[in-house]
């Protein structure tokens, strides 16, 4: 017996597939073939002597002595007794339907080819690829409960055992749309920036503003709106929920927290308060029964990634009180919808949601926080703001599993239970919280594409059906406690700026920029990791009034080390409208991280916190390339030949970058020496130069401390640049 077809049919009526073979599917060869019913499938029996008969009636006399051959074949495989058949049977997993065909014949049997092919294109025809669009809603005429029921049944049902449920659920709908949006009219972005009229007056008359800094986005911008209210910057935070409130939880590594403890925004004992559980390992494990001996692999244990779960309501509740506490405000259940960018200023125009009225601001710089629903990072890239995204769904549960399912020392860091399901490989994420917590994930790559942008709605249909195949449990036993969802955004850069993520008087940050882990793949942990970087450069542009685009816009953190890792990124995503043999990106996948198992745990801690030098990644890629030579023709049909030329372009300029950071290795301690004399003097050269220097460090992902040292002795002259209207008076 010898697999030889494996095929996803993308469709969840697996019936439906076992009645068209058993109803309409008639192979070609149907005189010579028996075919017979089975409960999950098929079977094609060659009949006796069906060998001599087809090749007697289809070939000339010429082929007379190769048919006696297939005759005395069949005569050798009836002596061993295998039946002559082809057995053909179908499964349901994932929400999807799985075919293969079985062949009960020591050698390929007449005409094998063309009947799995035909078999094939008539699947393809009759169950192609499909990609629903949510329905339109009034949601003054019915509640989002009875508009979706029909079509998400189980997700609304589930949704209505969670606390804040219509909420949520609403809010899910809301995002799908507002994502949906943009992907689908890229050429014509929704305009909500505006240059504003010059009205006249006095060019040296500094206007009166009410803050410095204004963010959009209360969720990565509160984080880093509390760090520039502690350096003495007015600050205004605009979030459209409910300040506190977040759909998703956040992991982390104390090492990477440490950030925030060094930079003095929290101390060690509030980090302790706020964290719900710590791990003592975390695994990461991709599916691999059907996948070749070289890609399967062993299971990569991180233990030092991911392994804190923090309590993210009570974080997002210490930032507001520490933003408050340095002068900051916060206007929450407010909507952005309008900013006019002046001279000197720029003006927010906003809605309070509860009230309907309307709310204005001036500032002197705007940061946009609002991630993939940013209206302004799509208008800012002319529609071309993400390249890539993570469809996210999942919940947190207050108990329900079972004694012995799952052991919450332990953290499942990435898993897949099943091959690409339905146009996308699932990919599972598991971190135990405090108490009976458990908080789940579930999500994909995929290719932004205006016929397929990604369903959150989809997904959470798929998360509530396949739980149960995941970790064993029943569904409904469940104490649903939230739910977690969004669209994670990516952009496949070659250098560091080939994005804009900046306007006069606008900068971007968190997944409004981009600014992700392609593996992990959160705006979280990417930010505090970069934060004293960030922090910095903003700080310095501030204090000089260098606020125009060439200037903002080199306030980001690309890395040179992690731009080259897109393609890795570009291999776990099935191309819209293609099929791709199911088991393909898990075995890029079991590949990839079979080599990083094979490594120290230092190594694969550095790669997935983006921490990867040039030498470490060159090592792994040729071990990958070693161990499984159809690694690159796989990557070369995933990408095509367009993505491989961009990405040997990444690729020369991570090279060019490492040779360079090594050369210049002596460049930021240098210009940390003549900052004093430099700054002062030429606030423009020196910010160019304290950009290049952080590019040398943090852009090969070689963090520096020098930030902390240098805002602790800032020198009296180099304060924050004075507005006309003081604190004291707002």
């Amino acid at each position: 017996m010898q697999e030889i077809l494996y095929l996803e049919v993308p469709t969840s009526d697996t019936t439906a597939v076992r009645d068209w073979l058993h109803q309409e599917f008639m192979p070609s060869l149907a005189g010579a073939i028996a075919k017979q019913m089975t409960p999950d499938g098929i079977r094609l029996a060659y009949s006796p002597g069906s060998t001599t008969e087809i090749s007697s009636s289809a070939e000339p006399p010429s082929m007379l002595k190769a048919s006696a051959k297939s005759t005395a074949v069949s005569r050798k495989d009836a002596s061993t007794n295998l039946s002559q058949e082809l057995s053909i049977f179908v499964w349901s997993l994932q929400r999807t339907t799985y075919l293969k065909v079985f062949r009960w014949a020591e050698r390929a049997l007449p005409q094998e080819r063309q009947i799995l092919q035909q078999m094939t294109a008539e699947l393809r025809d009759r169950f192609p690829n499909r990609y629903p669009e949510p329905p339109a809603i009034d949601l003054t005429q019915q509640s989002i409960f009875e508009a979706l029921a029909d079509r998400y049944p189980k997700t609304v049902r589930h949704f209505q055992d969670i606390p804040n449920g219509e909420y949520d659920l609403t809010r899910v709908y809301w995002w799908e749309q507002r994502w949906r949006e943009g992907v689908k009219n890229p050429q014509q972005p929704k305009q909500v920036i505006f240059r504003q009229e010059n009205l006249g007056g006095s060019a040296l008359k500094a206007p009166v503003l009410d803050y410095d800094l204004i963010y959009i986005g209360g969720a990565l911008g509160v984080v880093h709106s509390a760090m520039m209210a502690q350096l003495g910057y007015r600050v205004l935070l605009i979030e459209r929920m409910p300040f506190g409130n977040i759909n998703r939880e956040w992991n982390i590594s104390r090492g990477e927290f440490q950030t925030l403890i060094d930079m003095g925004l929290f101390t060690p004992a509030e980090f302790e308060s706020i964290i719900a559980r710590e791990y003592v390992d975390g695994f990461n494990k991709f599916f691999d029964a059907n996948n070749p001996p070289q890609a399967k692999a062993a299971v990569l244990h991180t233990p030092t990634v991911l392994n804190i779960a923090i309590d993210a309501e009570k974080f997002l509740r210490i930032c507001g009180e520490k933003l408050r506490s340095y002068g900051g405000e916060i206007w929450d259940e407010t909507e952005f919808f309008r900013a006019e960018i002046g001279d000197r200023s720029v003006t927010i125009q906003a809605k309070h949601l509860p009230t309907q009225k309307a709310r204005q601001a001036e500032g002197r710089l705007l940061i946009d926080a609002m991630g993939t629903a940013s209206p302004i990072a799509w208008q800012i890239n002319g529609g071309h703001a993400f390249d890539s995204v993570c469809p996210t769904v999942g919940a947190v549960i207050d108990g329900g599993f079972e004694p012995g399912v799952w052991d919450a020392l332990y953290g499942d860091v990435l898993n897949s239970h099943g091959d690409i399901s339905r146009g996308r490989q699932l990919i599972w994420e598991l971190f135990p919280g405090r108490g009976n917590e458990l908080t789940f994930y579930l999500f994909h790559y995929h290719q932004v594409h205006p016929e397929n942008p990604g369903s959150l709605l989809e997904m959470y249909e798929d998360f509530f059906t396949i739980l149960p195949e995941y970790r064993r449990c029943d569904v409904d036993k469940l104490k649903w406690r939230k739910a977690t969802f969004g669209y994670i955004p990516g952009h496949f850069s070659i250098r560091g700026n080939d994005r804009t993520i900046a306007f006069d008087r606008l900068m971007a940050i968190g997944d409004a920029a981009s600014l992700q882990s392609p593996l992990v793949f959160t705006g979280f942990g990417s930010l505090v990791r970069n934060l004293p970087r960030l922090t910095d450069l903003l700080d310095t542009a501030l204090r000089h009034d260098l606020l125009k685009v060439e200037h903002l816009n080199q306030i980001r953190a690309f890395q040179s080390n992690i731009a080259v890792t897109w393609l890795f990124s570009k291999g776990m995503m099935v191309p819209t409208g293609k099929f791709l043999a199911p088991q393909k990106v898990n075995s890029m996948l079991n590949t990839f991280f079979g080599v990083l198992a094979g490594e120290s745990p230092e190594v694969a801690d550095r790669f997935i916190k983006d921490r990867a030098g040039w030498i470490p990644f060159n090592r792994m890629a040729i071990k990958a390339a070693w161990q499984n030579p159809a690694l690159l023709l796989w990557i070369w049909e995933l990408a095509g030949a367009k993505d491989l030329i961009r990405w040997v372009g990444s690729y020369l300029n991570f090279t060019l970058s490492a040779l360079i950071s090594y050369l210049f290795a002596w460049v930021p301690k240098f210009s940390r020496t003549i900052q004093p004399w430099l700054e002062p003097r030429h606030p423009a050269l020196w910010f160019w130069l304290l950009t290049r220097s952080y590019a040398l460090t943090y852009g090969m992902g070689k963090p520096q401390d020098g930030f902390v040292q240098v805002r602790k002795g800032r020198s009296p002259n180099l304060q924050p640049a004075a507005l006309s209207k003081p604190l004291g008076d707002r």
